[in-house]
């Protein structure tokens, strides 16, 4: 159970401190409306990501067992990928706080729509989270439930400290920024090693 508590958790970590669609919305948001209205919309992945779940899980179910190997192993490629695009940003000393658009949701239900339209939950879901939830269900049900439980609570949480963290510039600096991004990218590099190794151990 602490292996699929681990996966889930590490990749939603990893996931909300980036920069991304749903990022940009909080700021926009904290900027114009504070903090405290802006924090339910923390919630917002649970109510977008429901389809998305279901759509990958109910294809990666009819998958051969080779099948969703070679997705794993596409997902263990993907993480790789993000985390050398996240090192680059790292090191480059960018900016982690996502610029503002002209355009600012206003609701709850538009923050989900925001993260609906975002790739990201789908590639996510069907490459890396679906795979992981698939194999941990193999073992027992609750431990692919135990994945997903993890992965929200932790996303929920990191987005609220997102929220707070907009609406008080002094709550977390640039240094603190950077090492949370730096953390991330260990965090991508060693589940992305993990999703490659069960795909060529598969395979093997």
């Amino acid at each position: 159970m602490t292996k699929q508590i681990l996966i889930g958790g590490g990749l939603a970590f990893a996931a909300a401190v980036q920069p991304g669609p749903l990022q940009a919305y909080l700021l926009s948001r904290v900027a114009a409306i504070g903090w405290r209205r802006t924090l339910p919309a923390a919630f917002s992945p649970l109510l977008s990501d429901g389809p998305i779940a279901l759509l990958a899980l109910l294809v990666l179910g009819r998958l051969s067992p080779g099948a969703q190997n070679v997705l794993r192993a596409a997902g263990g490629a993907l993480l790789l990928f993000l985390a050398a695009r996240a090192f680059r940003q790292w090191r480059r000393k960018e900016d982690l706080v996502p610029r503002r658009g002209d355009r600012t949701p206003r609701t709850l239900f538009e923050a989900a729509l925001v993260n609906l339209l975002n790739p990201n939950p789908y590639l996510g879901w069907a490459l890396i989270l679906g795979p992981a939830v698939m194999t941990a269900w193999r073992e027992s049900p609750g431990q692919g439930a135990a994945v997903v439980i993890a992965f929200y609570s932790v996303m929920v949480f990191m987005l609220a400290l997102s929220i707070l963290a907009f609406g008080s510039a002094s709550l977390l600096g640039p240094r603190f920024q950077r090492a949370l991004l730096f953390l991330s990218v260990l965090i991508l590099v060693a589940l992305g090693a993990y999703q490659l190794f069960l795909a060529a151990r598969f395979f093997a």
